[in-house]
């Protein structure tokens, strides 16, 4: 009967070996995507040791979806994966009005490792009004 290995909990919360005796490490491209993923759900003030931390995008839920708030979106993005994500080097931020969604805005941002130059992009969409 083979003996199903379950992660224990506890704290510090560390990586558990797998059957090999391997830890499980995200590649690069993973840790990237999840680092921008935090970065731009973050609101600043919410991390207790980094209170500057995070674009803060949750000022414009209720604003229109109008040029002027898709602009602040981008340079919200801009700003915050440039001072906190170094490990890449930002190409373009793009932000645009979902068809047929007057209340949401589709974000595609473009970028390359820094390490090793691969170029990745990374869509999300941001509801606005309501």
């Amino acid at each position: 009967m083979a003996e199903t290995l379950r992660p224990l909990i506890g704290w510090p919360l560390l990586p558990v070996p797998d059957r090999h005796g391997r830890l499980p490490y995200p590649t690069l491209e993973t840790s990237v995507r999840e680092s921008i993923r935090v970065i731009l759900s973050t609101r600043p003030g919410e991390q207790l040791m980094r209170p500057e931390f995070g674009a803060g995008l949750d000022r414009l839920l209720h604003e229109p979806n109008t040029l002027a708030t898709r602009r602040a979106i981008r340079d919200l993005v801009q700003a915050s994966l440039t001072r906190w994500e170094r490990r890449i080097v930002l190409d373009r931020v793009e932000v645009w009005e979902v068809s047929g969604a007057p209340s949401h805005v589709s974000v595609e941002i473009a970028y390359r490792l820094a390490r090793t130059g691969a170029a990745a992009t990374m869509n999300l969409t941001v509801q606005l009004e309501g």
